[in-house]
């Protein structure tokens, strides 16, 4: 090697060095120091025959391994963008519409809230969860590694659209897991101890143990009967936190806040929070015309919005649709609301409560080093988080909260925590139904729309939005 291209050797080396101490300083890994000496080799020394098959006689093996070292790079760098940097995530429900629509392709960015040091790091790139085609997990179980977040752009605000790991997802029916489990057991188990006849009546006045003890009845039932139709649900299985379906809500609660939800309106500390400009709830709205289909994509009126009012389910609408279908004689003025009831199925789903969709809470949301004393009464709403998220054993004996095998009248979190809820309110699976989301499974913030493609229409009748190609999803009210 002359002189020059050593300089230059040593220059690249250099280079690429300061790169990769500063992402290592950035993520505080020093393990990671280990591989300097190997990208060393790479452009000084080159001791390790990295690219051997490009000296080989055989054009068949120069070929091959060609393709599998792009591959192989691809998949690398593949894996580490979405793993620090950006995600790319799609609109599956109608869950914030009309903020964000069914089939908007989103650029998710993990700097804006800092990105998780990979907790199950050897995976498939570009899947969750589930190998493509061939079914079956696509990450390894072993190694896993504790829950950490490098130094982010920012943190997560109210009124923020977050993606984040589903918390329910812990365990999942694999042929259901569109699905909570545990409101599809519970579900399931009321109505077979209700077929039986000895389905035992709740109200909020009962005492916590007798609660308790009809909720285990109810899930101990429900399981069971899970497990016995495989066919029908699939194998139950566990997820890790980073390996749960990912989901996307705006967070409409912080860590330390009490949020209340009163006659649809979400009140933190007591004070109104000031709802989404497009915000939909249902009506029971009757057209007293056929809707035109001009007018049906000027309002953005979807066949799903549209077949909620035909199965007597009430329309979601914003304010804006309602006005103005009220205005051009469509539906007549002051359609009555139609919110949903929820009851058992809201969260936590083991405690009595006359709560609703449109009127839930109060509930504190925990905050990392923040102490609430447990009772009967919030014991349900917090338990999963002190046995799931920070991983405690947790049991009541003799009217005392055991938490690792100590008696505990309080507890002092580990994490922050977050309510997530859908601007599609009627419509959305959220933390009325699943609860708390924790600091850990935080994966990012969209930033904006890249593809919209609407599925009710046609390749070469509107399928592409074009105008909301590369709008940003902070300016889409």
């Amino acid at each position: 090697m002359n002189i020059s291209t050593r300089r230059k050797a040593y220059l690249k080396f250099g280079i690429a060095a300061v790169l990769y101490l500063l992402f290592l300083l950035w993520v505080k890994s020093w393990w990671g120091l280990l591989v300097l000496p190997l990208i060393y080799d790479v452009y000084v020394t080159k001791k390790i025959p990295w690219t051997w098959w490009k000296r080989s006689q055989n054009r068949t093996t120069r070929v091959i391994m060609s393709w599998v070292d792009a591959i192989v790079f691809a998949l690398v760098a593949i894996y580490f963008l979405n793993q620090f940097f950006f995600q790319n995530f799609v609109i599956p429900s109608s869950s914030l519409e009309k903020t964000l629509l069914t089939g908007d392709y989103l650029l998710v960015s993990k700097l804006s809230y800092g990105p998780r040091i990979p907790q199950t790091p050897l995976t498939m790139p570009l899947t969750q969860n589930t190998l493509p085609v061939v079914g079956g997990k696509s990450y390894l179980e072993h190694p896993q590694w504790e829950y950490r977040r490098v130094k982010g752009l920012g943190k997560v605000e109210i009124n923020d659209i977050v993606v984040f790991n589903y918390p329910s997802g812990d365990t999942v029916a694999l042929k259901s897991q569109d699905q909570d489990f545990y409101g599809m057991v519970y579900g399931y188990g009321a109505a077979l101890l209700a077929q039986q006849g000895t389905l035992g009546k709740l109200t909020p006045d009962m005492p916590y143990e007798q609660q308790q003890a009809e909720y285990a009845r109810r899930y101990a039932a429900g399981r069971q009967y899970v497990e016995s139709f495989p066919e029908q649900f699939g194998k139950i299985i566990s997820h890790p936190a980073d390996r749960r379906e990912n989901y996307v809500k705006r967070c409409v609660g912080l860590p330390g806040q009490t949020l209340e939800i009163k006659n649809d309106t979400v009140y933190l500390d007591g004070r109104p929070n000031p709802q989404p400009e497009n915000v939909q709830f249902r009506y029971e709205a009757r057209f007293l015309m056929p809707l035109d289909e001009a007018t049906k994509k000027e309002l953005g009126i979807t066949d799903e919005e549209l077949g909620y009012l035909q199965a007597g389910a009430g329309m979601p609408m914003t304010g804006r649709v309602k006005k103005t279908l009220v205005e051009r004689g469509f539906i007549a003025p002051d359609p009555p609301r139609s919110p949903l009831s929820g009851g058992d199925e809201l969260y936590p789903h083991n405690m009595a409560k006359d709560w609703t969709t449109a009127n839930y809470g109060p509930v504190w949301i925990p905050k990392r080093g923040a102490s609430v004393e447990l009772t009967p009464d919030n014991l349900p709403v917090y338990e999963r988080c002190i046995r799931v998220y920070e991983n405690n054993s947790l049991e009541v004996k003799n009217g005392h909260i055991y938490i690792n095998g100590k008696a505990s009248s309080t507890y002092t979190f580990r994490q922050d925590y977050y309510w997530m809820m859908g601007d599609n309110r009627d419509n959305s699976a959220d933390s009325r139904f699943w609860g708390f989301v924790p600091e850990d499974h935080i994966v990012g913030k969209p930033l904006f729309v890249w593809l919209s493609l609407d599925p009710d229409y046609g390749l070469f009748n509107g399928k592409v939005r074009w105008n909301r190609l590369f709008k940003w999803v902070g300016k889409i009210k």
